[in-house]
């Protein structure tokens, strides 16, 4: 089974299977598509943090697959230069880190070679996709693509905006692609892991990632070759948790994913089964207990090379516990609230300062890229991944990006998650697992920025408390709080802002107004509250079950 956030990345992932691949091949042929047909939203030159459970060894894997701010940055530096951490400024680049993850994920669980998974992106980049609705949709939201002559070449091929249907043809990206296929089948000869490596080389260490130099300099940006060939991804210890009876796996502090842990410890001790699903008490404690997690992400969650994050503490029950004690069931926060004090096992933090009041407001319109992927195989390994960085910076004559992911950092050296040399901005990407019993359980992810811990934790919520199936989680009808500083710079602040979609009952609407919060309502089925997709293992039946989200291009196959 295999699900993805577009059609075609899923049948390119099931063609892998048929053809004797497992899972991990087939979700990194997936997400090489994805980055293909979502070029506007994910890139071979971004992100792709993921989780991968090995069968074989029962253990459960994390890559870090995200990028490290140059060596010569620095917050003065970036103030020097504009003091903006957005897409047009290249000031907000780090070092590509997907095309690492993939090969890393590929060499150490997979069977196929980079040639095989790669045949089907390679594909589709050199014959074109056709446009869909939501790449159109992205294309009208962002006007600032039409800055980039090159990207609007690409996106823009008869000069308007495509139609659907209308085929978008990305031939550099493809000759990129053939480029670290022929450097593979060059040093098959010494083997599938030394082959694997001498294409990862190729990126990091030859001509595109000096083409890729060259660009991010003309632009104002601060890149070395120093800083490519010095990069590397690793194998991360995933953060655990158990909710009920399920174990979950998320990926570290180096991203949100440790929300939700926080989040699923605080809510575990209410009994959500028998209080009505969608209602106002229902959606007010999910709210509550994710709002402390956003704040505890924001007082400690960082790069744990550089921070020195209490982990253990922040995602102990004993933690939970008290931090559980602050909840009002009949009152919104009003605010963010106060972090905890983990170290101490205390409910609140002693002389915090809260977030600048002034970057209140209409908050960023809410993250329209990054996609996800997944695969389960018959030997029941799985493959969980949440790629992002649209392309609108691409490099012309490579077709690829440089990962603008500094666009969630902070120019506030007493930050944890403040700009230095050689750091990784803390990622809004966070693919999971989870299992039952001791075997795989679900693989599951979501795109959507800040909302993507929200909607990973409602989507299981539904399927644990509330039984219903993977593809009824999926559609039930999302909200979205926003009562902190958003994790895109200039890190909006809009306290007691909860977005809801109008699917939701407008008594219980209006009862969350009573109780304090700032309602906005959401269209009927919100693109802003994700594109879920989720694989689901039936042990009883022995069967799996996937589900796709109909809020953007998610599509789900199985055999």
């Amino acid at each position: 089974m295999v699900s993805s956030g577009h059609h075609l990345a899923t049948l390119a992932g099931i063609e892998i299977m048929k053809n004797g691949g497992n899972a991990i091949d087939a979700g990194v042929a997936m997400g090489l598509c994805i980055n293909v047909t979502q070029p506007e939203m994910t890139n071979f030159g971004g992100v792709a943090p993921i989780m991968i459970y090995s069968a074989l060894e029962d253990r459960v894997y994390s890559i870090g697959g995200v990028g490290t701010w140059p060596k010569a940055v620095s917050i003065e530096v970036i103030k020097e230069r504009g003091g903006a951490l957005t897409q047009e400024q290249y000031t907000s680049s780090v070092v590509p880190a997907a095309p690492d993850a993939w090969i890393m994920a590929l060499d150490l669980f997979g069977t196929m070679s980079f040639s095989e998974v790669a045949k089907s992106a390679i594909k589709l980049a050199q014959d074109g996709f056709p446009a869909h609705p939501f790449f159109i949709n992205n294309l009208i939201r962002r006007k600032n693509v039409l800055k980039w002559k090159y990207v609007k070449s690409l996106f823009f091929p008869s000069g308007t905006l495509p139609k659907m249907g209308d085929p978008i043809v990305q031939r550099d990206l493809a000759k990129t692609l053939k480029r670290l296929v022929c450097v593979e089948k060059r040093n098959l000869h010494l083997g599938r892991h030394e082959s694997l490596v001498a294409t990862r080389d190729e990126f990091y260490r030859g001509e595109i990632a000096e083409k890729m130099i060259a660009y991010v300099k003309d632009n104002g940006g601060l890149m070395t070759i120093e800083d490519f060939e010095g990069f590397r991804v690793y194998i991360e210890e995933p953060v655990k948790t158990t909710y009920r009876d399920v174990d979950v796996y998320c990926c570290g502090p180096w991203s949100q994913g440790p929300n939700n842990v926080i989040a699923l410890n605080i809510l575990e001790k209410f009994d959500l089964k028998n209080i009505e699903h969608n209602s106002a008490e229902m959606i007010h404690l999910m709210v509550s207990a994710l709002d402390l997690g956003f704040a505890d992400r924001y007082q400690y969650i960082g790069d744990p090379r550089f921070v020195d994050v209490p982990l253990k503490e922040l995602t102990s029950k004993k933690y939970a516990d008290v931090r559980r004690t602050l909840i009002k069931l009949d009152r919104a926060w009003g605010k963010m609230p106060p972090p905890g004090d983990p170290r101490r096992y205390k409910a609140m933090i002693s002389n915090w300062k809260e977030p600048d009041i002034s970057l209140g407001g209409l908050p960023r319109k809410s993250s329209q890229d990054t996609s996800y992927c997944c695969a389960v195989d018959e030997e029941r390994n799985a493959f969980s991944a949440t790629p992002s960085d649209g392309g609108q910076n691409m490099v012309p004559g490579l077709g690829i990006a440089v990962s603008s992911r500094g666009r969630q950092a902070w120019l506030d050296p007493e930050h944890v998650n403040s700009v230095e040399p050689g750091k990784r901005p803390r990622l809004t990407p966070n693919p999971a697992l989870a299992f039952k019993d001791g075997e795989l359980f679900m693989a599951y992810g979501t795109p959507g920025g800040d909302s993507q811990t929200q909607t990973m934790v409602q989507m299981l919520v539904n399927i644990i408390d509330y039984k219903m199936n993977v593809q009824q989680a999926i559609e039930s009808p999302r909200f979205r709080s926003a009562n902190f500083p958003d994790s895109f710079w200039p890190h909006k602040y809009s306290p007691a802002r909860l977005n809801i979609e109008a699917r939701v009952p407008k008594k219980t609407i209006e009862k969350l107004k009573k109780m304090g919060y700032d309602v906005q309502v959401y269209p009927e089925w919100a693109s802003e509250c994700g594109g879920a997709c989720a694989i689901v293992v039936d042990k009883e039946r022995n069967i799996l079950m996937g589900g796709a989200d109909p809020r953007r291009e998610c599509y789900a196959l199985g055999y």
